[in-house]
């Protein structure tokens, strides 16, 4: 009996220490991000998000139910090259050799440099992360967050929404674009 319960034991330390991973991950970042100065966090509810018009596919319009949530946080550069490095970086590492994020595309455009990733399967998204920086504006990370999304549909159903300007602070996400 007392073997056992050594052998458990010892197979239970080693199963601890095994699945404490000290990899970031990204929502490790988003929730840290919040707590620092300078950054730019909006976490915008699926509730405020609105079809411009009713003209549109029953795929959109599921498309559209289907999202819980987005989520945006971003430092804008203003003089401090150094902060910028350091986030940029810590976000290359969280998408870096990552299995859960799968790559989609890569673009560069205007001075600024984007990834875009997402987890699930390809015809059943859960999640679409776009990750950018540029010396110019700064770095930032937008997640979609949602459920069995189509990749066709997602980008047509950007195509068609809207903001409902009166429950979102859009000063906030503003701010990235000021001084430039």
């Amino acid at each position: 009996m007392k073997t056992l319960v050594k052998v458990f034991s010892l197979f239970s330390i080693i199963l601890m220490l095994t699945s404490c991973k000290n990899e970031k991950s990204l929502q490790g970042y988003l929730v840290e991000s919040q707590e620092k100065t300078g950054f730019i966090t909006i976490d915008v509810p699926a509730s405020i998000l609105q079809l411009k018009s009713d003209d549109v596919s029953k795929e959109v319009k599921e498309t559209l139910e289907s999202i819980r949530k987005v989520n945006v946080v971003a430092l804008p550069i203003k003089d401090n090259k150094e902060a910028y490095e350091i986030e940029k970086a810590k976000l290359k590492n969280i998408f870096k050799d990552n299995e859960d994020y799968k790559s989609l595309m890569t673009l560069k455009a205007k001075g600024m440099h984007v990834n875009i990733f997402y987890t699930g399967n390809t015809d059943s998204i859960d999640e679409i992360i776009a990750f950018g920086y540029g010396e110019k504006a700064g770095v930032g990370v937008a997640r979609l967050l949602g459920e069995d999304m189509n990749p066709a549909m997602v980008i047509e159903m950007i195509n068609n929404v809207k903001l409902d300007e009166n429950s979102i602070d859009l000063e906030k996400f503003s701010a990235i674009f000021k001084d430039k």
